[in-house]
């Protein structure tokens, strides 16, 4: 039987989706699925310029789970997505999605895996810089891998990599069109600046109560105590 939601996930998700839409960040939009379930939404993910994904219209499901912040999302591209880091069936794998564990044989340390001070944009952005510099150590798609390093040792010359992906960039096209949305292309259209207004700020100041904002303190504390003792870290 499903968990029912807390009151401190909702609470979370609730001010998270209204900062993103009162302030706008570079490279991505999100929106409900449906508006009565606060836990699915959709997010697109613009292809940043100058690099092979440019121009593309990326759309994925971001899912929470019923004890957010405290456990991580998930995140699956709908859109293909041939990528070493992406599943196929668009499973994204990165460090930050990854539950608050010490798994020493993962390779990864507990700092680089999800913890509560965490939040969609940080996901989000994580995702777009992983877009141009994959992890090809732990792929989730070897073929993907493999390509994309032939692409990179080869300075570009073995096209095979790039050519899948300029496939995927012009067919996220449609879905642009028919959402009415127009796709930066140029830095400047991509980096979006804006300023949060002292409104904005008091708003989120009395948005949390008192018991969420202690509970996310004693979560850091627990985290940096977990950080500190963990020996996983290299000299």
């Amino acid at each position: 039987m499903a968990s029912s939601p807390s009151s401190s996930a909702v609470k979370a998700l609730q001010l998270e989706l209204k900062k993103i839409h009162d302030e706008p960040v570079e490279g991505f939009r999100v929106k409900l699925i449906n508006d009565d379930d606060l836990f699915v939404w959709e997010v697109a993910i613009f292809g940043p310029p100058g690099t092979l994904y440019e121009g593309g219209y990326f759309k994925a499901h971001m899912k929470f789970p019923p004890d957010y912040p405290y456990c991580p999302p998930s995140v699956r591209f709908v859109s293909k997505m041939w990528h070493p880091n992406v599943y196929d069936n668009g499973d994204v794998c990165i460090s930050i999605l990854h539950p608050p564990v010490d798994d020493p044989q993962s390779g990864e340390l507990p700092s680089e895996r999800w913890n509560p001070t965490q939040t969609v944009r940080t996901v989000l952005l994580s995702i777009i810089s992983l877009l141009n510099e994959p992890n090809t150590y732990s792929p989730a798609n070897v073929d993907a891998s493999v390509m994309f390093r032939k692409f990179k040792e080869s300075k570009g010359k073995d096209k095979e990599y790039e050519n899948i992906i300029r496939k995927q960039v012009i067919a996220t096209k449609e879905d642009s069109e028919r959402d009415g949305v127009i796709v930066p292309t140029t830095l400047q259209e991509y980096c979006v600046s804006s300023k949060p207004s002292s409104h904005d700020n008091q708003v989120d100041a009395d948005f949390y109560d008192d018991d969420y904002v202690d509970d996310l303190d004693d979560e850091e504390e627990m985290y940096e105590d977990d950080d500190e003792d963990s020996g996983n870290e290299e000299s």
